[in-house]
């Protein structure tokens, strides 16, 4: 029997799992450094960011939605967890990010996955670049090799404490930084297949190592040395003051996560023409974030730069990503003693670097100038992420955008007096044909264009009503291009229907779509008007309210608003025509049929 692999392993060779191998190992190298670096940033140990990219990596890559997503620490995540880390220390964080896990995960078994692509560009893009912002600023002080310095939650608080510290400056440190910069800079443009960041990091220690040893602060100076080994299993002490405690800034990782997981996932299925399973995604992204934080691992989601390095590196399967964690668990086995040389100065470019390419400055620039509403979400998305927090700053920026949303909605909708064209060949009712001295008083027509809900109900109703003076027979509501109505839509109109109900008039429907039809069907408003009230086209519900005019009004008008009106009017309009002009202009004769 021959034993065959299919869905994401389906046509797996000796080839393909040599292209696996040499990506994962590529990639591996580069998670190491970045791993870390954003470790550090975060407030905690170095090595709980290596951790983190050997278990969540394996994981995510495993159990994951997309063939290539590499997962681990990533640099969206630095200002929150530093904030959790600030406010209720190294091992609630690892509940909240136990809790994210969950979140997410239940996000996936629900299929919510589809929900993410809802959070508007502007939010998303005003909060990383404000990420970008907070990263940057926060390496200043180990490139410049500053000491005595207070890392506090706050932008500005930190910013003053940099201004306080900076004749400490270490020209060593500085040095050093400089060399790593350069390194990760220039390697790309000669060696491409080499990673920037090892290269930096290496050339930078051996020389610090060599030149000025001593000088500079290092892992092992700082931190203490890192264990050649993964930690024993521990389980975070969970209580329900701590779960009540710290659900929001879970909810926030949960989201950012899951954000940053599908969209690397968008990215790779764009680099590969692969499909990934965002559902799938969210639930293996939820595992991995359950499961890290029993080793001391940091929360973690989709690395959209290891991503593409990986499919860049002829990835052609999950494996590669799972190779790519045992690489770095090699490392750690074998070489973590040599980590604790690496001096802090040279990982300061590092995320400098991360920052720089995570800013979407050009994105930024762009809906900038557009000068609009989204320039508004976007802008202050950024400011308050970088003056306050990410919670703060994503809350804002989606009520913000919420609320454009509907200005920008209830502008769309539409409500037009108008009576029929006869210069058009289907004889269209057109808003132009209504003027003074040509209108009836009898029938009212009304077009509705657009969405029928909370935000635009009350000028639908309000227009309406404003309009009309003289209490009409009836009111006809063409609602072909009503695209949508909410409970609030229905409200109104049945406030119009009551209103035009109590003065014995009659309200019809012409050529209503589905969904506001079922609305009206299940609130009852449909049995209210009655099945007769309702008509697929404009002339049927014309023929239909003409016959429910009151005739003897009918005699002697000079309206002429219909082309049945002529017969109506009787003697004293019977050698008028109906042609939609002014009566007493010249005119171009039509037969009294048309």
């Amino acid at each position: 029997m021959k034993f065959t692999l299919t869905g994401r392993y389906a046509g797996y060779s000796v080839d393909t799992l040599r292209k696996d191998l040499v990506s994962g190992v590529i990639v591996g190298i580069i998670a190491i450094p970045l791993g870390m670096a954003f470790a550090i940033a975060s407030g905690v140990k170095p090595e709980y960011g290596i951790y983190t990219t050997i278990v969540a990596g394996i994981l995510i890559s495993l159990l994951g939605g997309s063939r290539f997503q590499i997962g681990g620490p990533t640099g969206a995540f630095i200002p929150i967890l530093f904030a959790i880390v600030m406010d209720y220390g190294y091992e609630n964080l690892l509940i909240a990010g136990f809790m994210a896990g969950v979140m997410l995960f239940l996000m996936g078994l629900f299929k919510m996955g589809a929900l993410m692509k809802f959070i508007p560009r502007p939010v998303t893009i005003g909060f990383t670049t404000g990420i970008a912002v907070t990263i940057f600023s926060g390496q200043i002080a180990g490139f410049l090799g500053l000491s005595g310095v207070e890392k506090h939650e706050y932008f500005i608080d930190n910013m003053k404490e940099l201004g306080l510290r900076m004749n400490t400056l270490n020209g060593y440190a500085l040095l050093t930084a400089g060399i790593s910069l350069a390194c990760i800079l220039l390697t790309p443009r000669f060696v491409k297949k080499v990673p920037g960041p090892l290269v930096g990091l290496l050339v930078s220690t051996v020389l610090a190592a060599l030149f000025f040893d001593g000088q500079v602060a290092t892992i092992g100076s700082t931190y203490g040395d890192i264990p050649s080994s993964l930690p024993a299993l521990h389980m975070p002490n969970v209580s329900l003051d701590n779960l009540l405690h710290l659900w929001k800034p879970a909810a926030i990782i949960a989201m950012l996560g899951g954000i940053e997981s599908l969209l690397s996932a968008v990215v790779a299925d764009g680099m590969s023409g692969d499909r990934h399973n965002s559902n799938r995604e969210l639930m293996g992204q939820g595992i991995a974030n359950m499961v890290t934080p029993l080793f001391g691992g940091i929360p973690a989601t989709g690395a959209i730069a290891r991503t593409a390095t990986n499919i860049r590196n002829g990835a052609f399967s999950p494996l590669s990503g799972i190779f790519h964690g045992v690489v770095v668990l090699l490392v750690l086995l074998l070489f973590a003693p040599y980590a604790s040389l690496i001096p802090l100065a040279s990982m300061a470019p590092v995320l400098m670097v991360v920052a720089w390419n995570m800013s979407e400055r050009k994105e930024f620039a762009h809906v900038l100038k557009t000068r609009s509403g989204d320039s508004l979400v976007l802008v202050i998305t950024f400011l308050l992420t970088v003056f306050t927090d990410l919670t703060t700053a994503v809350e804002a920026g989606l009520v913000l955008a919420v609320v454009l949303f509907v200005k920008r909605m209830s502008d769309t909708l539409t409500v037009s007096k108008v009576l029929p064209d006869p210069a058009d060949k289907h004889a269209k009712a057109m808003p132009h044909m209504v003027y003074e001295g040509h209108d009836c008083p009898q029938i009212s027509m009304f077009t509705v264009e657009g969405a029928l809900f909370f935000g635009a109900a009350r000028y639908f109703e309000n227009t309406i009503m404003e309009t009309i003076h003289d209490k009409p027979k009836v009111l006809l509501l063409l609602m072909n291009k009503v695209t949508f109505m909410d409970t609030t839509g229905e409200r109104n109109m049945a406030e119009l229907v009551k209103h035009f109900q109590a003065h014995g008039g009659k309200l019809l429907v012409a050529g209503i779509q589905k969904q506001p039809l079922e609305v009206l069907q299940t609130t009852g408003l449909y049995a209210r008007l009655g099945e007769s009230s309702f008509f697929e086209h404009t002339g049927e519900a014309i023929d239909y309210a003409m016959k429910h005019v009151d005739t003897h009004k009918c005699q002697g008008c000079k309206h002429l608003a219909f082309r049945e009106c002529a017969e109506l009017a009787g003697a004293a309009s019977a050698g008028r025509v109906y042609d939609g002009k002014p009566h007493g202009a010249a005119q171009k004769k039509v037969p009294l049929g048309v």
